[in-house]
């Protein structure tokens, strides 16, 4: 898997945007947080959970062959799946797998009132631009029919280096994709080959071609640092040629050595050939210096985009919205509820039909655990270059849960590590900081925490660690 540089402590949103441990745990109601916290819960934060979601993300398993650093549920086509149109129309690995994908959507409950139409759709993978075009259109037309699509829908797909042609863009952008996500990954050879990517750089220069040549308007290139054997002139390489390209988005994730993976098996993190933590860091740093030098706003811990090009869907999860996942191994966000799907195909398979039965019910939790909303909120927030909203939080779970949580940054607003801005966004200074810690000041002259960028976001661990610890007392 990869992740988010130092990720925080849930584990975070990797290259595919959508969550990982966070999403397997539920929402409860054993945690008993200090009582102003539901006395002061406001109707903006707190019920959002129960509202109907207006994002979906749909996995689609398929891959030419499993990367060395991959743990994600995925099916192993083969490295020599070809790009065309039709090629794959036959498989029976693609087209049962989506019947059994649009059982469920099928199956599935749709316990409100009033549903508001779809925002965002995101296909992620596995390789969904190996999936046939018409494959996809069946989905999406399901979808149109059980929940609507607006007419302005930001609908993503994920797509690699030589899983696609012109026509099969083409295509893709007759049914409405209009966005991609581009896996290049890396812009040499040697490291794509030690990673086990299906592609090579002459397929990466295919696809950002094909990208301009079929007018794309809104897509984004996937990089990864960190890689075995990656020197910083590689990187500075890869982030040179990225800024070249001229993609509206960029993602920079730093590897993740998962058990269970290639790389697991080879490498220990921090040790020869992977970069010590130091060098992971100066990576870090040297991407968020280079791509702002270019004109890419960090609005996320891992993302960069031109002005206007932030990723809708990835906003749903940063801003704590609930949402539907369909697929396999893909979790949901329904009614305050968070509920993964099997990983292995054999228990999905069981679980859909489970489903259809009425043997399963996750449409939600009306009794939701106020400590984990609070902690869910602050980790999301501090992803951002937006950062936490100190007078919506005061406002949800009350004055003394947002006084302490500043009283436990004065450290690292002091070493620049944390920023605290006023209404105007403009950042205060250390002595306005400690001179506003009061019921008046916090929310006004106080009014957002933000990391910095880089050197904030790189202690996001800790940073985020401390605030749970505040929300728990």
């Amino acid at each position: 898997m990869l992740k988010s540089i130092l990720t925080p402590i849930f584990s975070t949103f990797p290259a595919k945007p959508r969550y990982r441990k966070l999403l397997c745990r539920a929402i409860s109601c054993n945690f008993n947080p200090i009582q102003t916290v539901r006395q002061n819960a406001a109707p903006n934060i707190f019920t959002t959970p129960q509202l109907p979601p207006t994002s979906v993300y749909i996995h689609l398993p398929f891959c030419r062959k499993r990367c060395h650093y991959c743990d994600f549920p995925v099916v192993a086509l083969g490295s020599n799946s070809p790009a065309q149109t039709n090629d794959n129309e036959d498989d029976p690995r693609i087209s049962n797998y989506i019947q059994l994908l649009c059982r469920e959507i099928n199956a599935s409950r749709v316990s409100f009132e009033s549903h508001s139409p779809l925002e965002t759709v995101f296909f992620g993978g596995g390789t969904p631009s190996l999936v046939p075009p018409r494959l996809v259109s069946s989905i999406l037309d399901l979808l149109k029919g059980k929940f609507g699509v607006t007419s302005d829908a930001e609908i993503s797909m994920e797509m690699d280096p030589g899983t696609f042609d012109v026509k099969k863009m083409e295509e893709f952008m007759e049914l409405g994709v209009n966005r991609v996500s581009l896996g290049v990954q890396a812009f040499q050879e040697q490291l794509l080959k030690a990673c086990g990517r299906a592609h090579g750089v002459d397929e990466v220069n295919e696809a950002i071609e094909i990208m301009k040549s079929c007018g794309v308007e809104n897509w984004s290139l996937d990089l990864i640092s960190s890689l075995p054997n990656q020197a910083p002139q590689m990187w500075e390489e890869s982030l040179k040629l990225t800024i070249e390209a001229q993609p509206n988005h960029v993602s920079v994730y730093d590897l993740q050595v998962e058990q269970g993976t290639k790389f697991g098996t080879l490498y220990t993190p921090g040790e020869f050939p992977l970069p010590t933590d130091v060098q992971s860091a100066d990576f870090y740093r040297m991407a968020s210096r280079m791509l702002s030098a270019a004109g890419y706003n960090h609005y996320e811990i891992s993302s960069y985009c031109q002005d206007g090009f932030e990723c809708k869907h990835n906003f749903t999860y940063w801003k704590n919205k609930p949402f539907y996942g369909f697929g396999l191994g893909s979790a949901s966000y329904v009614r305050g509820m968070r509920f993964s799907r099997p990983k292995k195909m054999g228990g999905y398979i069981n679980f859909v039909r489970s489903l259809e039965n009425g043997m399963v019910d996750y449409t939600g939790n009306t009794n939701i655990n106020v400590g984990d909303l609070a902690s869910d909120i602050v980790m999301l927030s501090l992803r951002t270059a937006a950062g936490l909203n100190l007078k919506s939080f005061r406002c949800a779970f009350g004055y003394s849960v947002v006084a302490s949580l500043c009283e436990a940054y004065k450290p690292f607003i002091e070493s620049g590590h944390v920023l605290c801005l006023n209404e105007q966004r403009r950042v205060v200074t250390a002595d306005e900081f400690n001179a506003s810690l009061n019921e008046d000041g916090i929310g006004r002259g106080l009014a957002y925490i933000r990391l910095s960028d880089p050197d904030g976001f790189l202690l996001s661990n800790e940073l985020i660690s401390i605030a749970f610890g505040v929300i728990a007392l």
